[in-house]
C-alpha cells in the first residue's frame, strides 16, 4: 500500500533526492510533526525554564547552569530523536536546511507550526507552574546593550550555529550521531559567553514563546530578525566552506528512519 504513495512522493521530490521510505511517505508526516513539536517543547522548557528556577529558588541556579542546560536538552534531543525529524527544533534552522537544499520547501510552514506549538506549550506549562515569575525566561538585551547590539550579537550566533549544524550534518557520514555534542557544545558555549549580552537565544521560537504567552513584545523583532538574518549568513559560509549540498546533508535534516527500508526498495526487482 506505501509504495505507490512512496512513488509519487519521489516524482514530486525528484528521483534524485536521496530520501528515506518514511520521509517520502506522507501518511506519517504527523510523526515528523510530533517530533518536532515534542523536542521544541523540552528545549524551551529547560531554556526558558531554567530563568524561571532561577528566580523561584533565589539564583540556586546559576547563570552558567541556565546557559549550558539547552545545550545538554538538545544534545540529547538530537540523539533520541534526530532520526526522526531531523531534529530541528528551531525555524531559523529549518529555513537554513531549505535553502541549502537539504528539505523540501513544502514541509518548512508544518515544522515551524509544530515547533511554535511545542514552544508555547512549554510556556504555558512554565505559567501553569510558576505564574510569570522570571518573565518566563524570557531573552532581552542585557543592561547597558542597545537594540542593535544584541541583534548584531544574535546574528553572529546564529551564523556560528548554523554553520555548525550544516557543517556536521554533511559530514555525518564521519561525525554520525557525535554531531549531537557539537552541536549542544556549541549551544552551551554561545551562551556562557554571550547570554549577558542579548540571552543567546539563537532561536525565534524560543523567544517568542515566553513573549507570547506574557503579553510583552518590546524587543521580541529582536529574536526574530537576528536568527533568520544569522541563518542567511550561515548557508552562504556553508556554501563558500563546502560547495553544493551533499546527501548527508540530506539525510541529516530530514531524518534516516526507515533509510534500509529505502535501500531495499531500491535494489527490489
Amino acid at each position: 500500500m506505501r509504495k505507490p504513495k512512496i512513488a509519487a512522493a519521489r516524482a514530486r521530490h525528484g528521483t534524485s533526492r536521496p530520501s528515506s521510505v518514511d520521509f517520502l511517505d506522507p501518511s506519517i508526516e504527523w510523526r515528523r510533526l510530533f517530533a518536532e513539536c515534542w523536542g521544541t517543547f523540552l528545549l524551551v522548557l529547560v531554556a526558558a525554564g531554567a530563568g524561571v528556577v532561577a528566580a523561584r529558588s533565589h539564583g540556586a541556579v546559576t547563570l552558567g547552569m541556565q546557559v549550558v542546560a539547552p545545550g545538554l536538552m538538545v544534545m540529547a534531543i538530537i540523539y533520541f530523536m534526530g532520526t526522526v525529524s531531523g531534529a530541528h527544533l528551531n525555524p531559523a534552522v529549518t529555513l537554513a536546511f531549505a535553502i541549502r537544499r537539504n528539505f523540501p520547501w513544502q514541509r518548512v510552514p508544518g515544522y515551524v507550526l509544530a515547533q511554535l506549538a511545542g514552544g508555547v506549550a512549554a510556556a504555558l506549562f512554565l505559567r501553569a507552574m510558576f505564574g510569570t515569575t522570571g518573565a518566563l525566561g524570557a531573552t532581552y538585551p542585557g543592561s547597558g546593550i542597545s537594540s542593535t547590539q544584541a541583534l548584531a550579537m544574535e546574528v553572529v550566533l546564529t551564523a556560528g550555529l548554523v554553520n555548525t549544524i550544516l557543517g556536521t550534518a554533511s559530514g555525518a557520514r564521519n561525525i554520525g550521531t557525535n554531531g549531537a555534542i557539537a552541536v549542544g557544545g556549541y549551544i552551551a558555549l554561545a551562551g556562557l559567553w554571550a547570554a549577558p549580552i542579548s540571552g543567546a537565544s539563537m532561536n525565534p521560537v524560543r523567544s517568542l514563546a515566553p513573549d507570547l504567552v506574557r503579553g510583552d513584545f518590546a524587543t521580541t523583532w529582536i529574536y526574530i530578525v537576528g536568527p533568520i538574518l544569522g541563518a542567511l549568513i550561515g548557508v552562504a559560509f556553508e556554501a563558500i566552506l563546502r560547495g553544493k549540498p551533499s546527501s548527508a546533508g540530506t539525510m541529516a535534516a530530514e531524518g534516516d528512519l526507515g533509510l534500509d527500508d529505502a535501500k531495499s526498495e531500491t535494489h527490489t526487482p
